[in-house]
């Protein structure tokens, strides 16, 4: 049922025209990974590579998330990965914050669809946008904190992003650290879900405007990815590994 309800969210998303941004994207990118998940990734929009293949993380950045998860004895089956935004801005730009509204609905209806116990934000934009606050991610990786979003509550874990180690090495082994707090995490199992309305989420626009810097930089660096022949399929698509 989970699986089917998710199938119905991207189907709405595939052919979404709400914002500008359907414009110039290749396809839009829902999210990748296990329907039933614990642990959902959360990062900012789609890169060049993300909008061709239509899957989040498939370059360098994913290589090392992969490998990160690895470390801890899980992999990308096991865990749901997305982004912000479902399509790219053009260029790489920073999201703009009618687009952040428009399509914040999605991720929400995954986080409900999907229920994880704990959610990683990716970098500085994630952090700032899912905490509403303006903390940078350099003061507050690998604190845990318990936040309602959207619709439900989740432990969330601010990381660097993966792209801050590849282009920063001594960045990894703090990704490092961070991540072996996970496992732990997950086996607090999910924090007590509140009554009464879902939050919404606030306005951000102008908090998270420099926060993209360090992102984009990383993210404008040639990556490599997969064959082209690993084309996009609803089951990649929709986490029915």
């Amino acid at each position: 049922m989970r699986r089917e309800l998710l199938k119905a969210v991207y189907e709405e998303a595939r052919t979404c025209v709400a914002c500008p941004l359907h414009q110039s994207r290749t396809q839009v990118v829902f999210g990748s990974g296990h329907a039933d998940a614990d642990l959902m990734f959360v990062g900012e929009a789609p890169g060049a590579n993300e909008d061709r293949m239509g899957l989040p993380f498939v370059g360098q950045a994913g290589k090392l998330l992969d490998r990160l998860l690895e470390e801890i004895e899980m992999d990308r089956k096991q865990v749901f990965v997305v982004n912000v935004l479902k399509c790219r801005p053009p260029d790489n730009r920073d999201p703009q914050p009618h687009e952040i509204a428009t399509c914040q609905g999605y991720l929400f209806r995954q986080l409900d669809l999907i229920e994880p116990t704990v959610v990683c934000t990716l970098g500085n934009f994630a952090t700032k946008l899912l905490r509403g606050d303006p903390t940078g991610i350099s003061r507050l990786h690998g604190q845990p904190e318990v936040r309602t979003i959207g619709p439900r509550a989740v432990r969330l874990l601010p990381l660097l992003h993966p792209a801050a180690a590849l282009y920063t090495p001594s960045n990894l082994e703090t990704l490092r650290a961070d991540f072996a707090q996970i496992p732990g995490l997950l086996g607090l199992g999910p924090p007590p879900q509140a009554a009464g309305e879902p939050e919404v989420a606030p306005e951000l626009p102008a908090l998270v405007s420099e926060a993209l810097e360090e992102m984009r930089s990383a993210l404008e660096q040639p990556e490599v990815v997969a064959s082209p022949q690993a084309a996009t399929t609803e089951q990649q698509q929709l986490g029915l590994f």
